[in-house]
């Protein structure tokens, strides 16, 4: 199979100068396509990136919903219709009684729906990526922060690597260059 350029990664030393780095080239081309690595969470990194929301909130709430109304329904089938016993002439349909377990189950689908709607929203588990192959992203885990510039970012526009690595370089990456698939 033939290699594919995945992009252009440059290297930068602070969380400071990566953002730099991400508002200047969101200010140049606001249609580049932009992915940052960094150890830990930065402030402000996905409103640079200008990623779009993320629908995991909808997900989770949407299934908290159905797992509460499974749950109801569950017990108010188990207790009318399927096996209905009078005790103490309490009313089969007690709705209070089933409130513990519709609530419990409510938690329980909306904590996989997070899980599982996050490891979606992230494309996980990946065994490979392009990625891992630029030059000392291992310290991408430790204490270095990496931006790619990926291709295709453009409408019409050709993807210049040279001219890609020089803006880098001169937006502070102390390292850069070419990532291939």
């Amino acid at each position: 199979m033939k290699p594919m350029l995945y992009g252009v990664v440059g290297r930068f030393e602070t969380p400071q100068a990566l953002l730099a780095a991400i508002r200047t080239l969101r200010e140049q081309e606001p249609g580049l396509r932009l992915e940052a690595y960094a150890p830990y969470a930065v402030e402000g990194l996905a409103e640079a990136l200008r990623l779009p929301p993320t629908r995991v909130p909808l997900i989770t709430l949407l299934a908290g919903i159905a797992g509460a109304l499974g749950g109801f329904f569950m017990q108010w089938y188990a207790a009318v219709v399927s096996f209905p016993v009078n005790i103490g002439g309490r009313p089969l349909d007690s709705w209070p009684m089933f409130i513990p377990v519709a609530f419990e189950m409510a938690i329980l689908c909306a904590a996989l729906a997070a899980v599982f709607g996050m490891l979606f929203a992230n494309g996980l588990p990946r065994l490979y990526h392009p990625i891992f192959n630029a030059p000392c992203f291992d310290l991408a885990t430790r204490d270095r922060y990496f931006l790619c510039v990926r291709p295709g970012s453009v409408k019409g526009a050709d993807f210049d690597v040279a001219r890609r690595l020089r803006q880098l370089s001169r937006l502070g990456a102390s390292d850069s260059g070419e990532v291939w698939s």
